[in-house]
């Protein structure tokens, strides 16, 4: 990563970098893309098949105790929360999109969990004296910073917690962001634009005068489908594709990169991620 230089307003960098990457997606903010109970749901099933190791790896390094009392900001379907449930005194989901906190509050219904609280707003439009039970032991954002204003994020995710805050972050292009990369201008007519990393999150807090530990963690990411149509049908929203000529165009794509692996077509690559934590 990037060590800090003062010349450069890290908060406008990821502004920028963050309404980019939107406007060249097409979407508004991250809620708009979980609004689909459905998809969601697939997103759940994904998270559980082939990311548990990582949410093993993520909630063993983080200081958590019986006692405590965590804080998830954009928790989506309870990757996080629902496991931290059964360690910690109490967690506070706050997820915005309404797709992910329906299936989160299955989750809850299902398994009679009652130690999480939700609240269904952007980060952004948390009112801490009305929405929170603040402070909290543990504070965690987990590649969930999709807010313009990073370093207003940051503070107030510093001024809720007593303890604890852990970012995750993308060190790097992930695996996925590197395949749209590859395929945008195709699609597009333009290359593709690429969200803020993690360098630029630890410049802010560093400008913010709060320094924290970084860790590099490397992750595989892996999508399994039965065909080469299920494929493209799965990754069309990804890449924007929104006519029959760019849908052919995907359909290339997938064609070259996809692997046959124990009866299913396989998409997969490494990627980092970086983990960026400080103690009040």
């Amino acid at each position: 990563m990037h060590g800090f230089c003062s010349d450069i307003d890290w908060n406008e960098a990821w502004k920028l970098a963050m309404r980019g990457n939107r406007e060249a997606a097409g979407v508004t903010g991250c809620a708009q893309f979980y609004v689909s109970v459905e998809e969601a749901r697939k997103y759940d099933a994904r998270s559980r098949e082939e990311r548990r190791a990582r949410t093993s790896q993520m909630i063993r390094g983080m200081d958590i105790r019986p006692e405590s009392r965590v804080l998830d900001i954009g928790a989506g379907p309870g990757t996080l929360a629902l496991p931290l449930a059964g360690l910690a005194a109490h967690v506070t989901a706050v997820e915005p999109s309404p797709g992910m906190m329906a299936v989160l509050a299955e989750h809850i219904r299902d398994g009679n969990i009652g130690n999480i609280r939700c609240v269904q707003k952007l980060w952004e439009d948390v009112d801490v004296g009305r929405d929170l039970e603040a402070p909290y032991d543990v504070v965690i954002a987990s590649f969930s910073l999709g807010m313009d204003d990073l370093r207003a994020a940051l503070a107030k995710m510093d001024a809720v917690s007593s303890g604890y805050v852990y970012i995750y972050w993308f060190a790097g292009l992930p695996f996925w962001e590197r395949n749209l990369a590859a395929l945008w201008e195709t699609l597009h007519g333009k290359p593709y634009a690429a969200r803020p990393q993690a360098d630029c999150v630890f410049n802010v807090l560093y400008g913010m005068g709060i320094y924290p530990n970084v860790e590099i963690y490397s992750d595989l990411h892996v999508n399994r489908y039965d065909s080469l149509e299920d494929a493209v049908r799965d990754q069309k929203k990804s890449f924007s594709v929104s006519s029959a000529g760019q849908e052919t165009a995907l359909r290339e794509f997938l064609r070259g990169r996809l692997r046959a692996e124990d009866g299913k077509l396989v998409l997969k690559g490494a990627s980092k991620y970086a983990k960026l934590w400080w103690k009040k």
